[in-house]
């Protein structure tokens, strides 16, 4: 893959570069194209460890892949300019914005394809690696049914035969089926001496041993591994949103998209869909709902009224085929329109176009003595799409506790990893959706 970036890289300098300048014989002229070559080949490899483009783990999601090809890039471009300043080479010095440019529209659809191509060849059942689960737990419930439901990311369950195990039985089953991974929980299901042997075993199998914390009661969120000398010592997580820069960066942006879609679109959008509530159905134009926000303060969370008047709103969650939900409200609701006038509330800073979505109050009330760190969520404000919507956990389908575990999961992994290229992912996924249709849309 390296090496086929870096054709990639150099094609596109002497493509460009021939394309835009005289093609003369010059040993001086070849030797500063060569060594600029060379110095973007290495620039690209030695950012490459920065990005982490080319650690792709196969549970690593498309959101996550498309962040680092755009930072990537990005920082490259920059480097290009950088190169161009100290560099003789006439092409650099004029015409690297379109070089840059280009390799933003090529390496990005090109890398996109390379790792769908991949996803899909394990959906085949091709590229993929034998695992099995001992113990049970919640998170190993959740983690068996995320496999089970992403073949794409290339794990075969195998079911352990026996209901007592043996070590010598397990490492004989280990051997016929190729395990090459076990998942244990963290929180001592197994007896101690038995927990023990299986550690043993697997180091002298080659089998690995991933631990899975629980996230009813575990608060593994709360803390970082970090160093004293070579001492691993756990420290209380400072959140990326917790430093000023970053909430003050998230904060200018949230006001400038707010205006942009609030003047924009829904200026002579908003009126439009006023008049078809007003046709479709007696009631206000405008719902609104006290939701919990930033560090759990209670706001008004706007929306169009996409049901008929009915005292359950507020106490009665939307199911699937939902009789309350008007003809026009089934539109607005499956195209996302219906979420336009929460830019009012970011533009006022209770919300912020990218964050956990806001929950009625009562089933926040439910799900927080239930799952361990779900009030991580409030930690920053909530938004109008975020990271569980574009990754598909918006819908009520399957078992809901299931569900609002894994968009509880997805919700704190966004407050820990949180970054500007990742809102930016965000939002294109979320276009995306908004056009093609969103199947979990209610």
């Amino acid at each position: 893959m390296i090496l086929l970036d870096m054709i990639l890289v150099a094609s596109v300098f002497v493509i460009f570069y021939y394309r835009n300048f005289e093609w003369k014989y010059d040993s001086v002229e070849i030797e500063q194209n060569l060594l600029s070559t060379a110095l973007l080949c290495l620039f690209w490899i030695l950012l490459s460890g920065r990005t982490r483009l080319y650690h792709v783990p196969r549970s690593l999601t498309f959101t996550s892949y498309l962040e680092r090809i755009i930072v990537h890039i990005f920082i490259f471009f920059l480097g290009v300019i950088l190169l161009g300043k100290v560099s003789n080479n006439e092409f650099l010095k004029t015409e690297r914005f379109y070089l840059a440019g280009f390799m933003l529209l090529v390496m990005i659809p090109f890398k996109s394809l390379v790792f769908s191509l991949l996803k899909y060849i394990r959906t085949l059942g091709k590229n993929h690696r034998n695992v099995m689960l001992i113990g049970e737990s919640t998170s190993t419930e959740i983690l068996k049914e995320i496999i089970e439901t992403r073949p794409d990311y290339g794990y075969k369950i195998y079911d352990y035969p026996h209901s007592k195990i043996d070590i010598n039985e397990l490492i004989t089953f280990w051997k016929k089926e190729g395990i090459h991974t076990v998942f244990l929980p963290s929180e001592n299901c197994l007896e101690a001496d038995l927990e023990r042997k299986i550690f043993l075993a697997a180091e002298s199998n080659k089998v690995i041993i991933s631990l899975v914390p629980n996230i009813i009661q575990n608060n593994f969120f709360e803390y970082d591994i970090n160093y004293i000398v070579t001492l691993p010592v756990l420290t209380p997580t400072k959140y990326p949103l917790d430093y000023f820069t970053n909430a003050l960066l998230k904060r200018c942006f949230d006001i400038v998209f707010s205006v942009v879609v609030l003047f924009g679109v829904c200026s002579w959008l908003f009126p439009i869909i006023a008049i078809l509530i007003k046709l479709d159905s007696k009631g206000s134009i405008f719902f609104k709902q006290k939701r919990y926000g930033f560090h759990e303060e209670i706001f008004e969370c706007w929306k169009f009224r996409t049901m008929v008047n009915n005292a359950d709103s507020t106490t009665k969650t939307t199911e699937v085929g939902d009789k309350r939900i008007t003809k026009l409200g089934k539109f607005l609701r499956k195209s996302s329109i219906d979420e336009l006038p929460q830019f009012i509330n970011v533009f006022k800073g209770e919300m912020s176009v990218i964050g956990p979505r806001p929950h009625m109050l009562l089933v926040d009330e439910f799900y927080k003595p239930k799952i361990s760190r779900y009030s991580i969520r409030s930690l920053v404000k909530p938004g109008i799409t975020g990271l569980a919507q574009v990754n598909g956990l918006r819908g009520d389908d399957g078992d809901m506790n299931i569900q609002m575990k894994k968009r509880a999961l997805a919700d704190a992994f966004y407050v820990k990893n949180w970054s500007f290229s990742l809102d930016f992912v965000i939002i294109l996924k979320t276009i995306y959706l908004v056009i093609v249709g969103d199947k979990n849309a209610r």
